[in-house]
């Protein structure tokens, strides 16, 4: 299987549950809720003393694999950061239209179609996890090692598994590639939205509810029961802030977060940085604009996909 050139934090899934967090970082919010507290007025999420970091659902190790990340956003800011996953991505978009978040990770195609609806997020940074790795990731078509389907074409009428309608690398590509090949990825399949990358790899590595499907390529490389048939590189999933925030504080985190490596946290203190775990699934961050994600609304343009728009 090709080594990804990047991954972006959609994409961490260490299997190892990183040590040393700092106390009083994060506390979790309830998934699929909005952070405790209204916004003040003031711009913040909750309050000035806070910030409140979103996520897409990725896997079962995502708040322990953002630790590092937070950690490191609280010390340099003096404010507490607060983990908040929604429960799907039309639940962190909800979130970042309504002024709920304040600091984000989201898909390439979460953020633009955030954006389409109104949230006001500008993106600050992808991640890469090797050094000299442009960001990206790979968005890989998958069955059942020994299956018949050969190609993307050989999905028609199959029972094929999707992430999630809002995914990036779960769908909107899949979608663009099952076209190309001439299959509808709504009339020529039976989708089934598994609802994170590593349960839809599960489900097609069980062959039974899907007899092919998609993942994000550091999801797909942990199973030996499924092999790669195609794959298509993904614009890395940004880092986003709020365009609500106080303009001196977006300004330090915009230059906290747009260029950071592993090696400069743990400079800093952040002793969960150090573990082997988060280090192999972060290099560096590397920044980004919104132009960068002009790839995924050509690919919007061209599915004429519904989540896609405003």
């Amino acid at each position: 299987m090709r080594k990804p050139r990047g991954s972006a934090l959609l994409a961490f899934s260490a299997a190892a549950v990183l040590a040393g967090v700092l106390s009083g970082c994060s506390a979790a919010a309830p998934a699929g809720d909005a952070p405790a507290g209204e916004a003040s007025g003031s711009g913040f999420a909750v309050d000035e003393s806070t910030l409140v970091f979103g996520v897409v659902p990725d896997s079962v190790d995502t708040e322990t694999n953002y630790q590092p990340l937070m950690d490191y956003l609280a010390q340099e800011t003096g404010k507490q950061v607060e983990y908040h996953e929604s429960t799907d991505y039309a639940a962190l978009i909800e979130a970042s239209i309504a002024g709920k978040i304040d600091v984000a990770s989201f898909s390439g195609f979460t953020y633009v179609t955030a954006k389409n609806q109104g949230a006001e997020i500008t993106p600050i940074s992808s991640i890469t996890t090797t050094e000299g790795a442009e960001p990206g990731y790979f968005s890989q078509a998958i069955v059942p090692k020994g299956s018949d389907i050969k190609t993307v074409a050989d999905m028609k009428g199959k029972k094929v598994c999707f992430v999630d309608p809002s995914s990036t690398s779960g769908y909107l590509f899949p979608s663009y590639n099952l076209l190309k090949n001439d299959v509808d990825p709504e009339a020529d399949v039976t989708p089934i939205f598994a609802g994170k990358h590593d349960v839809s790899v599960q489900k097609v590595g069980e062959g039974v509810e899907c007899e092919a499907g998609w993942a994000e390529d550091s999801e797909v490389e942990k199973s030996d029961k499924v092999e790669v048939i195609d794959e298509t590189m993904v614009p890395g999933a940004p880092i986003v802030v709020s365009d609500a925030l106080p303009k001196d504080l977006v300004a330090q985190i915009t230059d906290l977060l747009a260029e950071v490596s592993a090696d400069e946290m743990v400079d800093a203190g952040i002793e969960s940085a150090a573990s082997e775990a988060f280090r192999s699934v972060f290099f560096e961050t590397t920044p980004v604009d919104d132009a960068y994600y002009d790839t995924v609304r050509d690919i919007c343009k061209t599915t004429n996909a519904s989540q896609c728009q405003g």
